[in-house]
């Protein structure tokens, strides 16, 4: 096997590369279709940007181009990690050049899959006009170009998104102004320099070891999963997750202090991010001082922001805390409970089963990567003497954020698929475990349930992609990977591995 590169031999390396090119190609031919099905139309002169061919193509035609990108795909992806692990060298810089351009092309395109930008450009928009975004929703604005453009049923939503996050959009909108077309441009714009921000960070933390850099280029840069959530999707989660990063690779250095700021900022765009504070807290847990100032600038800086953002900006994140999402396993826990006692949403009983799933499973994963993090992951074929894909290269704080971030994906009752790009950006800083194949199982079967998210314009014979797809299939796909991962993590935290691991292997 040419352990230099993908090589011209070896099926698995084909299809890595097949798999991975033919996803990120189909995503960004979604976007350059133009409207349709899956990608909103963008009201506004049509010399400004995004650009598109406006062929208007069939709905059937874009769906399944979703889901041919998502398997092929998350088929390449598995396959390009596994000839990671068994001694494939690909060259990181290319990995990071492919992914960068990707980003920079689907900037130019409109953004696909759900309608989550409209609302942006309609929060923004509402924050310019002093409207307060978190008590508004874009019903209250009738007859306004932007506002009108939000689609059902988010027309009367406030903004569930944390304050740097609205900024960001008030930014937009200054800059757009009544086209919804430039400003959700600008929001790409942010949203692309955010994720190759992130691709660099992760290049840089890895550095000195190609089997890391090349890893860590496949679970993000060129992960046509995130790529085709994150950057054809353009959700707020991309600048989320480089707060995050940035936090993890400040931590490290000599620039330790500014990891603080950074983590507030992160969870001032979205609250669930602040699950990466953990892994810092962790690792700087005998340098008091440190801590301190880490602790207190993160929490001074989240403080303030929500502050300035006034009192409602909580609100819509504690009633979405409480919400079940049709694809997760916790929708048929919620099925069986009104079987068995009666008509009734039993929130409270899966919020505290999902809580007690969240202790166990980061327990078991913390002390399953510690093992992997100190001896070092076996793997197939020999391993150059300069190369281990064993420890963690962020250190402490990246394996404990990992753990924990994974765990809170598999135990709650409320998750779309672009939330697992956390996970991912955080796999390529831990060591090489089986996480890897969970997550990409994961994202692969989310992605599936919501082809697509947006609810505007589907065929009406598609209507047991939801009915069916999402509220039974992949609930109960979820449900299974969700036992393998903790069967997979009681094993090896004791040390072991189950010798036919039911765990997606990369």
């Amino acid at each position: 096997m040419d352990g230099d590169g993908w090589g011209a031999r070896g099926w698995v390396a084909g299809v890595a590369v097949g798999g991975v090119g033919l996803a990120i190609v189909l995503t960004i031919a979604i976007g350059a279709l133009g409207p349709s099905a899956v990608v909103p139309a963008l009201p506004g002169a049509g010399w400004q940007p995004p650009y598109s061919l406006d062929a208007r193509p069939d709905g059937h035609l874009v769906i399944a181009m979703e889901a041919a990108a998502v398997v092929l795909g998350a088929v390449g992806l598995a396959a390009a990690l596994l000839a990671v692990r068994r001694g494939r060298r690909p060259d990181p810089r290319l990995l990071l050049l492919a992914g960068c351009l990707a980003a920079a092309v689907l900037a130019f395109l409109p953004p696909s899959g759900s309608a989550d930008h409209l609302n942006y450009a309609a929060y923004g928009r509402m924050a310019v006009l002093g409207h307060d975004p978190y008590a508004t929703g874009a019903a209250d604005l009738p007859g306004d170009p932007v506002a009108r453009v939000v689609e059902i049923p988010w027309q009367e939503e406030p903004s569930v998104y944390g304050p740097v996050a609205t900024a960001v959009q008030a930014l937009a909108s200054l800059v757009g102004g009544e086209s919804v077309r430039l400003t959700v441009f600008v929001l790409a714009l942010v949203n692309a320099t955010a994720f190759v921000a992130t691709a660099l960070l992760l290049h840089r933390l890895t550095h000195g070891d190609r089997a890391r850099q090349a890893r860590a280029a496949l679970l993000w840069t060129v992960n046509p999963l995130v790529i085709y959530q994150l950057v054809a999707g353009m959700h707020v989660d991309t600048l989320a997750i480089v707060f995050m990063v940035g936090a993890l690779a400040a931590g490290g250095g000599r620039r330790w202090w500014t990891a603080g700021p950074l983590l507030g900022l992160g969870v001032a765009v979205k609250v669930n991010a602040g699950l990466v504070a953990l892994g810092p807290a962790w690792e700087l847990r005998r340098s008091p001082a440190r801590l301190a100032v880490v602790a207190g600038t993160a929490v001074l800086t989240t403080v303030a922001a929500y502050l300035l953002a006034g009192p409602d900006s909580l609100d819509q994140v504690l009633t979405a805390s409480k919400s079940i999402s049709w694809a997760t396993p916790w929708h048929l826990v919620q099925a069986l409970l009104q079987t068995l006692f009666g008509s009734g949403a039993y929130r409270a009983w899966i919020q505290a089963g999902s809580m007690l799933l969240l202790v166990l499973l980061s327990a078991s994963l913390l002390r399953a990567l510690r093992r992997h993090a100190e001896a070092g992951a076996p793997t197939s074929a020999p391993r150059p003497a300069a190369s281990s894909l064993g420890g963690a290269p962020a250190g402490e704080a990246a394996w404990v954020a990992t753990a924990v971030v994974v765990a809170w994906l598999f135990s709650t009752p409320y998750a779309l698929p672009w939330y697992d790009g956390l996970a991912f950006a955080l796999l390529a800083l831990a060591p090489v475990t089986a996480l890897d194949g969970f997550a990409v199982a994961r994202t692969a079967a989310l992605s599936l349930a919501y082809l697509p998210a947006r609810q505007a314009a589907q065929p009406p014979d598609l209507s047991w992609l939801g009915t069916v797809v999402r509220g039974q299939v992949v609930p109960w796909i979820l449900l299974a990977l969700t036992a393998a991962l903790a069967w997979w993590a009681l094993y090896a935290a004791r040390g072991s591995t189950p010798r036919a691991s039911a765990a997606p292997r990369p």
